[in-house]
């Protein structure tokens, strides 16, 4: 049965009032559903908000007088600098191919920088380009990576000693038609990365790799059936944070059952994970885009305290509504708190930003933050 989750049984202690951010200008790259949403929280919040994007017919979808808008190709390096260079923060919610021209311009700038990319190589090009930067530098914000890594760091210090630590989180359609049971509700970009990319996991208290696709595992939750396997880039940074403190920990993404056969056909029996382009178009006509979904986040901690073995687990659920996307609020939400937590001084004022450098307490204690609380729907054991 799932049931309206209350604030103070995900954390112990709230702060007493949401913090209030200065304002500042800040520009976010990508006019599709999430950039907008992001732009749109930050606007609410009192901020100078521009969204940029190639395409002018993609910001014409766009309303909000809050919001500026304006045609930037982040890909033109000279018309990218122009624009960042009175601006205070960048937001990339554009393709991860694009993230690397896009941190360097906000360093040579002094914009401070925030993105939503999964992919490893990007976050590790990011965080060598850190080590000397004047600004701040935050990628993986979002949902998986992002409040996932939040809640995974959260989860192991409720133990005195973590002997497994199960993360698994689903963007799914609500109501799924097709024979991949599977409807993009995000980026195909993203989705095929996470599907053919290297996984990183700890066994046996060691940082290891294992392959996509691979780890399937039957999940019931709240009288849903879903499948779970291994996928890339979940779990951002939290691997080498929780090295040595944790004997096993994964991350999993969930699905309906039946998907992960069909994609390991597409991928490795058919090749496709060698060509991406093809591969692309057929989840493009196979898996049309849906703004019906939900998010599920399952997050199972084992290990010892006040002196015997114990389990937590936190469950949560987000439903699409006429006006946002489960994955939307999530996402753009999760990206958001992070800003917030940035510009209270919650976070460090300059170099490479972890997600897991957030406490809970305070990450769920700004507005973003807050919003998460208010649209779950799911139940915590002790």
């Amino acid at each position: 049965m799932t049931i309206q989750l209350p604030v103070q049984s995900l954390v112990r202690s709230m702060p007493a009032e949401v913090a209030v951010t200065p304002s500042r200008r800040i520009t976010v790259l990508g006019a599709g559903h999430i950039g907008t949403t992001i732009a749109t929280m930050l606007a609410g919040a009192g901020h100078a908000v521009t969204l940029a994007d190639a395409s002018g017919a993609q910001l014409a979808l766009v309303h909000g007088k809050s919001l500026r808008r304006t045609r930037l190709d982040a890909a033109d390096r000279s018309a990218l600098l122009r624009h960042l260079n009175n601006q205070d923060i960048v937001v990339s919610a554009l393709p991860y191919s694009l993230n690397r021209g896009i941190a360097q311009a906000a360093v040579e700038t002094g914009t401070h920088y925030f993105d939503l990319t999964e992919d490893v190589a990007t976050t590790a090009f990011i965080r060598a380009l850190a080590v000397d930067s004047p600004v701040a530098m935050m990628p993986q914000c979002g949902l998986a990576p992002g409040f996932i890594c939040v809640l995974g760091a959260e989860m192991a210090q409720r133990f005195e000693h973590l002997h497994s630590l199960r993360m698994r989180v689903g963007a799914l359609p609500r109501y799924p038609t097709n024979a991949l049971r599977y409807n993009v509700t995000w980026s195909i970009d993203g989705l095929i990365n996470e599907y053919c990319n290297p996984c990183e996991i700890i066994h046996a208290g060691q940082v290891t790799r294992v392959p996509a696709l691979e780890g399937l595992e039957q999940v019931l939750i709240d009288g849903v059936a879903y499948e779970a396997f291994n996928t890339s880039g979940g779990l951002g940074t939290l691997t080498e944070t929780l090295a040595g403190q944790v004997d096993d920990m994964s991350y999993k993404t969930l699905r309906y059952p039946g998907h992960a056969e069909i994609m390991k056909l597409l991928l490795q029996g058919l090749a496709l994970a060698e060509d991406r382009p093809t591969l692309r178009r057929i989840l493009e006509r196979a898996a049309p885009f849906t703004p019906n979904d939900v998010v599920v986040i399952f997050v199972t901690g084992i290990g010892e305290r006040r002196g015997r073995m114990e389990e937590d687990s936190i469950i949560l659920r987000y439903e699409s509504t006429a006006e946002l996307g489960a994955i939307q609020l999530t996402t753009a939400a999760g990206c958001v708190a992070m800003i917030e937590l940035f510009l209270t001084g919650r976070l460090p004022a300059r170099g490479f930003l972890k997600q897991e450098d957030a406490r809970l307490e305070d990450y769920l204690g700004t507005v973003a933050g807050q919003l998460l609380l208010q649209k779950a729907r799911g139940s915590e054991t002790h």
